[in-house]
């Protein structure tokens, strides 16, 4: 079997401003992220500490965190769609699944997401694409 190995990032509040609601409607209160990254092995099997042998996926939560305040959405998928281009563009990252979730949804409960997932052929046209 072939090692593989994932950064998982879940949970993530998102300070964003999705949809248009009318007097009366649910307004979610809050949208939560969560991404998983695969990633070669050989990144958290490293020889010793130090971060020039890791994926460093701050920049990355620091470019999400900037995509999510960067404007007023209309979906959810645009969103997540940003959010995958970002993630294209580490050629680290073999494949992707992305869910963005808000809560509360109908009579100030449950929670309705949207998820992504990108293998790394699809992720690899995004970034030809991109390019």
């Amino acid at each position: 079997m072939t090692p593989q190995a994932c950064i998982e990032l879940k949970d993530l509040k998102l300070r964003t401003k999705i949809g248009t609601y009318k007097p009366g409607d649910t307004v979610p209160d809050e949208h939560v992220l969560n991404l998983t990254l695969s990633i070669d092995a050989g990144l958290v099997l490293i020889p010793k500490d130090g971060m020039a042998y890791v994926f460093d996926y701050d920049p990355l939560v620091l470019e999400i965190d900037r995509l999510a305040g960067d404007c007023h959405y209309e979906t959810q998928e645009r969103l997540i769609s940003r959010i995958a281009q970002a993630c294209s563009a580490y050629s680290e990252i073999t494949s992707l699944e992305i869910s963005l979730c808000k809560s509360p949804v109908h009579n100030n409960s449950g929670s309705l997401g949207v998820k992504l997932h990108l293998d790394e052929v699809v992720l690899n046209q995004l970034r030809a694409r991109n390019a």
